[in-house]
């Protein structure tokens, strides 16, 4: 496919996207950053922008260049208001053996958020096994001992929270104040700088039979849930069945 031919084939998938979502909603794009580039000329004019995200993940080399190092996200609105946007906190990174943080606050460690930071429009890949022991034969699948490790819709008291691998790992952050007691938090604050906060015992209860749905959604979607079973296939791997509405 010709340059231009496939720059014209882009903005009608581009544009067809942007209409079916709703008003509130948003739209995120994938790829290299020279592919965004364009991608983003045309968006602007029917969307509204919002953040370049940057992944950083590894890419092949290319040649007598800067060494590529990150893929782009582009999240872009369909309104320039009303749009449903939470912000999002992540626990501190910590260093893996010492378990101190990473990131150097300085004197201001005494004005941290006790769960984490909010999370940013830079991305880190997650880290692949790479020993061949251990390894996935393809990082992108989904094993069942890893599907029973991620329990993405469990509630402390009536918020729901991302759960993974025994720890919180994305909150909302208006939800803190209502999640707080639910957590044993260092004192003084300061003292995150070497200790995690930990939830207490027992605090989270499974939401049974859901898939990453939202309230609003919820009752649109009563009949069709059954498309959302996960699914197994000869390898042991589990999916969801592709499906229209």
């Amino acid at each position: 496919m010709e340059f231009q031919d496939y720059i014209a084939w882009c903005e009608k998938w581009i544009f067809e996207m942007v209409r079916v979502t709703k008003p509130t909603g948003s739209i995120f794009l994938h790829n290299i950053p020279k592919w965004l580039t364009f991608y983003a000329s045309y968006l602007n004019k029917i969307a509204n922008f919002k953040h370049w995200i940057s992944w950083d993940a590894p890419t092949a080399p290319m040649g007598k260049s800067l060494q590529p190092a990150h893929y782009g996200i582009l999240f872009y609105t369909k309104e320039t208001k009303g749009a449903k946007i939470n912000e999002l906190r992540h626990p501190h990174k910590r260093d893996r053996k010492q378990g101190f943080l990473l990131k150097d606050y300085g004197g201001k460690k005494d004005n941290l958020h006790p769960f984490g930071p909010l999370i940013s429009d830079v991305w880190t890949d997650i880290h692949r096994i790479k020993h061949n022991k251990k390894r996935d034969p393809h990082y992108v699948k989904i094993t069942e001992s890893k599907l029973e490790l991620t329990q993405p819709n469990y509630k402390i008291g009536d918020i729901f929270v991302s759960f993974y691998l025994g720890e919180v790992v994305t909150i909302r952050d208006k939800d803190w104040e209502k999640l707080k007691p639910y957590f044993i938090i260092p004192e003084p604050t300061r003292n995150i700088d070497f200790e995690k906060i930990k939830l207490k015992d027992n605090p989270i209860l499974p939401e049974d039979d859901i898939i990453t749905i939202t309230n609003d959604d919820r009752d649109c979607l009563q009949d069709n849930l059954a498309l959302f079973q996960i699914q197994k296939d000869n390898n042991n791997t589990a999916y969801i069945p592709n499906f229209n509405f």
